[in-house]
């Protein structure tokens, strides 16, 4: 475990600041008004609630809450948090992935470098029992807004190495009434004996993904344990001869969130389709029955997220069918 010295030397010269150790679902709500407080000040529309958080950590892999993660407080006060993990992926590469969070009102103040610090100072405790011959790295998922924390991360010798883009439809009037699917496929109501199959089907079918790995268990547990998830709103497609999921876009609606930002936002993502049944026109039926289906549930606008080399272009896909890019985020690495 970290060195009691080592803490003393990266701890801020706050009055009450102190590291501790996660207290467990108590710490939720400190938490989530950490992330959301951030959001807002960095322009990021996305709001984290503490059910969504508590399923999360319900479902971590590869990550033991009580000695990878760390909890910074002033006099008493959760004020930021950091929490480490790790996975091999499809290439062979092992991720150690960091996230943290400071409050806006506590920023400026060492504190993200010190919670930065005990980030790569745990990983490399945990590293040090991996094999030293495959690729490694240190690995950070940011929303363009993050600027401070982008350039912290900068300055400790990380890089962008990947973008995404967040994409709007900013308009759903001019969705088409019908839109008709490929010949053989159906699409049918979402039974709760249907949910391992479409977990199973969009696995395989994001294998040709940038940074994919294979999921777990515990994933398909978390998938069936999320919160704000609204089956009666995903388009999923069915092979009539195999019986097979083609392909899908399971469609959700926040409406905290948009309640939140004073939007009516509808999420057609993720969307995949598997390789025997692309380049027939089904992510765009898919998308668009998507569109309509959430206009007639009052949505005005639909977002997605998508990596900007997508290796099946999605992006032009998506563009084609009225999404604009948005928001970029970036995937930043480090060697170890």
């Amino acid at each position: 475990m970290i060195r009691e010295n080592l803490l003393v030397d990266i701890i801020p010269a706050i009055p009450g600041f102190q590291f501790r150790k996660f207290a467990g679902p108590s710490d939720y709500p400190a938490m989530v008004d950490v992330i959301n407080s951030g959001h807002v000040a960095d322009h990021i529309e996305e709001i984290v609630t503490v059910e969504v958080l508590a399923s999360d950590f319900a479902h971590v892999t590869h990550c033991d809450l009580n000695t990878d993660m760390v909890i910074a407080e002033v006099n008493g006060k959760l004020i930021g948090f950091g929490r480490v993990w790790w996975w091999v992926n499809d290439v062979g590469e092992r991720i150690y992935g960091l996230y943290g969070a400071v409050h806006p009102e506590y920023r400026g103040k060492g504190i993200g470098r010190a919670v930065l610090t005990w980030e790569e100072t745990r990983i490399r405790e945990i590293a040090a029992s991996h094999p030293t011959t495959e690729p490694r790295f240190l690995q950070v998922f940011l929303m363009e807004g993050a600027q401070q924390r982008m350039a912290l991360l900068k300055h400790a010798g990380y890089a962008p190495i990947r973008y995404s883009f967040m994409m709007v439809r900013p308009d759903l009037s001019d969705v088409p009434a019908e839109w008709p699917l490929p010949d053989g496929l159906e699409v049918r109501p979402v039974l709760p004996e249907h949910r391992r199959a479409i977990w199973e089907a969009s696995n395989e079918a994001f294998r040709d993904h940038w940074g994919h790995r294979p999921s777990t268990e515990e994933d398909y547990q978390s998938f069936l344990s999320w919160p704000d998830v609204t089956p009666h709103l995903w388009q999923v497609a069915w092979d009539t001869a195999t019986n097979e999921v083609a392909g899908m876009v399971l469609n959700n609606i926040f409406e905290r969130e948009n309640e939140k930002m004073g939007i009516k936002r509808g999420w057609t993502d993720p969307i995949c389709v598997r390789r025997p049944w692309r380049r027939i026109g089904l992510a765009r039926a898919l998308i668009m029955r998507s569109l309509k289906l959430l206009r007639d549930q009052g949505m005005t606008e639909a977002a997605l997220g998508v990596d900007a080399d997508n290796p099946n272009k999605a992006l032009h896909l998506y563009e084609s069918c009225g999404y604009q890019q948005y928001q970029r985020s970036f995937t930043m690495r480090k060697a170890l």
